[in-house]
């Protein structure tokens, strides 16, 4: 068997759509294939995703079993190496292995985010192709509590008059340097800013990215989206048009997802 299943040709202007889905987790092994209401959580995502604007959906997978489930309910996958460093790596394997063109854009769909809403891709992928300039799309929303502005494993952005990234830090960014002397209890502004991991890229920095070391700050923040800033990319940070669930983690996680898609069919 070759390593692409279902292939077809890109058609149209829209983005592709890859989905990595790994089955080894430290906190949830296998979630990939999870049942959430009779359907592996992959099912989900990629049901989403095929409901954007995209030509074309791939789930880019190391793990035969997931390969064999995504096929039996009809998704493009690909067979990607399994030492991969890091989730873009092996999109960049992905563009090769497509012979995807260099302006092709490629958005990444984490594959644990059964919930996410397929108008935040076409969002995504309408910032990249309006900034000519930018290699790289990614989304945000603000920060409402401050819990959240000084949590660490909640990402901050901070953007410029056109919403490109100045940096990303899991620092509470930009520092009120009148009001933080002592931990604040209510945030005056929404000047703060969440980043939200759903990223868009042009083929051509993929192929560009797999060549460059880490970078220093990069390494610091343990923020992989600091090497392109390293390198002088730029990157379009748009505020998500709507709300962004919550991944999948944790067996907690998905009960929340399984209890959240009985309620919505409950109200229908």
């Amino acid at each position: 068997m070759s390593d692409v299943a279902h292939s077809s040709d890109v058609t149209g202007r829209g983005a592709v759509v890859v989905i990595p889905a790994r089955f080894n987790s430290s906190r949830l092994p296998g979630k990939p294939l999870a049942d959430i209401h009779g359907r592996p959580m992959i099912e989900h995502v990629w049901r989403n995703a095929c409901a954007s604007q995209a030509s074309r959906v791939v789930i880019a997978t190391d793990d035969e079993r997931i390969r064999t489930v995504c096929e039996g309910f009809g998704a493009e996958v690909v067979m990607t190496r399994a030492d991969h460093p890091s989730g873009t790596d092996r999109l960049a394997e992905v563009v090769e292995r497509l012979a995807l063109a260099p302006e092709t854009l490629v958005v990444n769909v984490q594959g644990d985010e059964p919930l996410l809403p397929a108008a935040l891709i076409d969002q995504v992928t309408l910032r990249l192709e309006e900034d000519e300039g930018a290699s790289i799309a990614t989304l945000a929303e603000p920060i409402t509590s401050v819990d959240s502005l000084f949590n660490p494993n909640v990402v901050k952005v901070v953007r410029d008059l056109r919403g490109r990234a100045l940096y990303f830090s899991r620092a509470p960014l930009p520092w009120d340097r009148e009001h933080f002397t002592t931990p604040p209890t209510v945030l005056a502004t929404d000047s703060w800013l969440r980043h939200i991991g759903l990223y868009a890229y042009r083929a051509s920095f993929l192929s560009e990215y797999v060549d460059w070391l880490p970078a220093p700050l990069e390494q610091l923040e343990q923020l992989e989206q600091l090497r392109a800033l390293h390198h002088g990319h730029a990157i379009q940070v748009a505020i998500a048009c709507t709300s962004h669930p919550a991944g999948v983690d944790t067996q907690e996680d998905l009960e929340r997802v399984r209890d959240w898609l009985t309620q919505e069919a409950g109200d229908e």
